[in-house]
């Protein structure tokens, strides 16, 4: 069976590049704290136990009420991280990226739900530090990539990618995202992975 993933359309392709459209979609995201490394496995685990039974399902959406059971939750792709810094973070978040330098900090992880669900049908998590958030419509600058994934590598790619961008005349806007689409046990060939730029 396919695994879900977020719904794009692709505007321009110049191979490792892409220009795309994203459809409005949800997250499941949750802030950790360490290097890349640290926080996109504990941000993983977090919200894997969440999406494998710990939250509450919704026995009606109609009045929001919560049934005293859980819910499976289908396993999308990809797994997002980005850099998070609160003192900038807003609506209207144009900071600078900082993932190239940054080696520990908050980082936002984040799950794509799948698209059967909204905000109200959606199970609770039981943990509160996972939220639940709708994603609006945007487009993204990408590069993708495989082989194994490092700080050092990602920022490499993501050097890449803003140069690219700046040959186009685009401007990012927020921070980069990374994005893994493949289990740590693939082979390292056979992984994909991606560096994302709201523009």
């Amino acid at each position: 069976m396919a695994i879900e993933e977020p719904q794009y359309t692709v505007i321009e392709q110049q191979a490792p590049y892409e220009l795309r459209a994203y459809a409005p979609h949800i997250v499941a995201e949750v802030l950790v704290d360490g290097d890349l490394d640290s926080a996109s496995n504990s941000g993983f685990r977090l919200i894997a136990a969440y999406i494998f039974g710990g939250n509450q399902a919704r026995a009606s959406a109609a009045n929001n009420a919560l049934s005293g059971s859980s819910e499976k939750i289908a396993m999308t792709v990809p797994v997002s991280i980005q850099p998070f810094d609160p003192a900038t973070a807003s609506p209207n978040q144009k900071n600078q990226p900082v993932l190239e330098a940054q080696k520990a900090g908050q980082w936002k992880v984040s799950f794509l739900m799948p698209s059967q669900y909204t905000l109200a049908t959606l199970p609770v998590p039981l943990d509160r530090q996972i939220q639940l958030r709708e994603i609006p419509a945007m487009k993204k600058a990408v590069m993708q990539f495989s082989g194994f994934n490092s700080a050092e590598k990602v920022a490499e790619k993501t050097a890449e990618l803003r140069l690219w961008m700046e040959q186009k005349g685009l401007k990012p806007i927020g921070e980069v995202q990374f994005a893994r689409y493949n289990p740590p046990w693939s082979l390292p060939f056979m992984r994909r992975s991606e560096v994302l730029w709201q523009y």
